[in-house]
């Protein structure tokens, strides 16, 4: 039995592996007869091994290396060559034996990842990522708060923000959930889709919508247009004028469409609006609307960008014609919030944690979908949710913010799938010059920062591209698993049963940094062969999220140095393996403590990895591999260990010693 078929037989059927390499590319040692290895390392010292206890090995572990009875190892030396001529890199080194303990070498592991990840954070950093003290004061907290009582966000009252274009919506929303979730410019029409996020006052607990500016129909299309910034000409290359002209015509009633969920889900609105610019004639148009409506909701007029607590009371008395009692805040400084907020709680009605509601400490892994523009993003998530949670326009760009949107597999499943914004070239957004798409790219690389798994969609007519090829290496380098979806796969033309093995072919050929990454084909805008995408996603996070028993990833590592010994420099020094342990998950890591991480080249490394995917799986997921030389820890613990060998009777004779030599 190889040790591919004892890590297949030791892990639950449910891990499946959805892409795997051939069976060729890594033959197993025990299926090549020219290669002769001592009999004692292929059956006692090598499967005995694996049916010991957890207490036998790690007693084993202790020694460095599996060992059999003495009679076998009698006839083994240190760097034992077969028949063949090949060298054992796998230390049995008696003398090293009792320089270092199992526990010493698992903290050294975990602090070898600490600092691996510390150092990768600060080279992968993102800008307008950090928050002030003051945020994570308040976000500290909340989560105290919420740790005692955890109430699922669909069961919490809603707050629903409404109003014209550019009144400050999103800045109030940013100013009540803390931390900078909405994109903030002064301009209008940036907000276009449904941004949920929760919020708290005292006691109180609820969720705060942010939403479009709400378009009237008194407006033409082309005062429409202007005051929603909507483009008719970037990213509409290719679309022929009369679907531009209707996908232009049909962007506000989608945009207030969505205005119009929110406000029918919330129990309580902020009607905002701008106390600098004054009453103005869509104010009242939404004023109405509202009244005739939603006259059954609670309706707070917020009277914006009033900094000056003097200023505002003039400011606000402008708009009691609304029907309303205007209320001055500023969502920037937060000058009046606290009374805005006091207001919204005393119409909230309080939900109270019960013990089928309680879920502290849940783990729901997190689903970005990212890609260029145009690529239908926004459509698989509105295929997989049932419903248009996101504005979909064949016009570029019309995602801006990160949409988190929670979901349920059939299964049983929770995810939270994250829509994001078009990525383009850096080149390309820096020569527009629009500030509002380098905010929305910012957002689409945090939401791959703070996913579990990524859906790169590729459109299936382009393959894979220049921009594809970066996003992935940024998926490659956070260390996140990955699901490659090829959407609108019904464009290609002529399909047969060989179409997909070749496009799948080109696909890992450009994409070789993603070659552990499963496929999935499908066409969102009829909802075809969407349920994949969750199937692989959910897969790749138990794969992402396994731990590999000691003694069987010891085991795997003992089989590729039995096959390929690492490569002797030119002076004779061959780099030698002496523990390897897992140290961490999510990705899966794990630390390899040798003699000299000098003498183990890129090109080794990278066959230890495939040899650790093609004998122990974790398919859709990177693995990060460290290399720990033992030369330093022996420098570093020299002396300690150096004091801890001397038994009493000598210290004290030192002690005498060094008494004598300072009387005389």
């Amino acid at each position: 039995m190889s040790v591919r078929d004892l890590c297949i037989s030791h892990f639950t059927p449910t891990i499946s592996r959805v892409s795997k390499f051939p069976s060729t590319c890594f033959p197993s040692p025990f299926l090549n007869k020219n290669l002769s290895l001592p009999k004692n390392l292929l059956t006692s010292n090598f499967l005995l091994s694996i049916e010991k206890s957890n207490t036998t090995y790690q007693h084993n572990c202790s020694q460095f290396v599996l060992k059999s009875s003495d009679a076998e190892i009698s006839g083994v030396e240190d760097d034992f060559v077969d028949d063949e001529g090949i060298e054992s890199s796998y230390s049995d080194d008696e003398d090293n034996i009792d320089s270092f303990e199992i526990d010493e070498l698992e903290r050294e592991a975990r602090e070898a990842v600490r600092e691996y990840s510390l150092s990768l954070a600060h080279e992968l950093k993102i800008d307008d990522e950090t928050i002030d003290q003051r945020k994570k004061g308040r976000k500290k907290k909340r989560e105290s708060i919420s740790s005692q009582k955890i109430i699922p966000d669909h069961l919490l009252p809603r707050v629903a923000i409404v109003g014209r274009p550019n009144v400050g919506k999103s800045a109030l929303f940013n100013r009540l959930v803390g931390g900078n979730r909405a994109i903030v410019v002064d301009e209008p029409g940036v907000t276009r889709d449904r941004l949920y996020g929760r919020s708290f006052w005292g006691d109180s607990e609820f969720m705060v919508i942010d939403t479009g500016g709400v378009i009237t129909v008194s407006k033409s299309q082309a005062s429409v247009l202007e005051d929603l910034a909507i483009s008719t000409t970037i990213g509409m290359d290719g679309i022929p004028l009369a679907s531009r002209e209707a996908a232009v015509a049909r962007m506000p009633s989608m945009i207030e469409r969505q205005a119009t969920v929110a406000v029918e889900e919330a129990s309580v609105l902020i009607f905002v609006v701008d106390g600098q610019a004054g009453l103005t004639a869509a104010d009242v148009e939404i004023a109405d609307w509202l009244r005739k409506n939603y006259s059954d909701k609670t309706i707070i007029l917020a009277v914006n960008k009033c900094e000056s607590p003097r200023k505002g009371v003039m400011q606000a008395s402008e708009f009691w014609s609304l029907g309303y009692d205007p209320l001055p805040i500023s969502a920037v400084t937060g000058t009046g919030t606290g009374e805005l907020l006091d207001l919204v709680c005393s119409e909230l009605k309080t939900v109270e944690a019960s013990e089928d509601t309680k879920e502290q400490g849940k783990y729901v892994p997190a689903i970005a979908i990212v890609g260029r523009p145009n690529v239908g993003k926004s459509s698989i998530l509105n295929a997989l949710v049932g419903e248009d949670r996101t504005v979909v326009s064949p016009i570029s760009g019309t995602t801006r913010d990160a949409i988190d949107t929670q979901f349920t597999a059939p299964d049983g499943q929770e995810f939270r799938l994250i829509d994001t914004a078009g990525i383009r070239r850096r080149a390309v957004i820096a020569t527009s010059g629009s500030t509002t798409e380098a905010l929305s790219v910012n957002r689409a690389f945090r939401a791959i920062r703070r996913s579990d798994v990524v859906a790169l969609v590729i459109e299936a007519l382009a393959c894979v591209t220049e921009q594809d090829a970066k996003i992935a290496e940024k998926i490659e380098r956070e260390g996140k698993g990955c699901v490659i979806v090829v959407n609108k796969w019904d464009t290609i033309p002529n399909k047969n049963q060989q179409t997909a093995t070749y496009y799948e072919q080109d696909v890992r050929e450009k994409l070789r940094i993603l070659d552990w990454a499963p496929i999935v084909y499908s066409t969102a805008m009829i909802s075809h062969s969407v349920e994949k995408v969750i199937v692989a996603a959910s897969t790749v996070e138990k794969e992402r999220s396994r731990r590999l028993g000691t003694s069987i990833l010891n085991q795997v590592v003992q089989e590729a140095l039995a096959f390929k010994s690492p490569p002797q420099t030119r002076g004779g020094k061959r780099g030698r393996i002496y523990y390897t342990t897992q140290a961490a998950i999510r990705p899966p890591t794990f630390v390899f403590f040798v003699n000299d991480a000098k003498l183990f080249s890129e090109t080794y490394r990278r066959y230890m990895e495939k040899q650790l995917r093609s004998d122990a799986g974790f398919a859709g997921t990177p693995i990060r591999l460290l290399w720990r030389s033992r030369k330093k820890m022996e420098r570093e613990g020299r002396g300690a260990a150096a004091m801890n060998t001397l038994v009493p009777d000598q210290l004290q004779r030192q002690k005498k010693l060094a008494t004598a030599a300072t009387i005389s």
